[in-house]
């Protein structure tokens, strides 16, 4: 147990940097436009399909590792 203890803070990190990392890299057509009126042209959305699934399940993958280590760190 004391060895787990010892390792979760970095273990947060690692997952901290990793997720942020996962978000970045997700593509956006909207931007900052969308805060000015702007939008996705025509109401139109796509599938996500390929690199950009796996990045989106990576990254909802990689959340819920980072809250459970989070949970684990107030028992522990």
């Amino acid at each position: 147990m004391l060895f787990f203890a010892n390792i979760l803070p970095w273990l947060q990190v690692a997952l901290a940097v990793l997720l942020v990392v996962a978000i970045l890299l997700q593509q956006s057509s909207e931007g900052l436009g969308s805060a000015f009126g702007g939008g996705n042209s025509g109401g139109v959305f796509h599938a996500k399909r390929g690199f950009e699934k796996t990045l989106f399940l990576g990254t909802i993958i990689l959340a819920g590792l980072f809250i459970i280590a989070n949970i684990l760190n107030l028992f522990l």
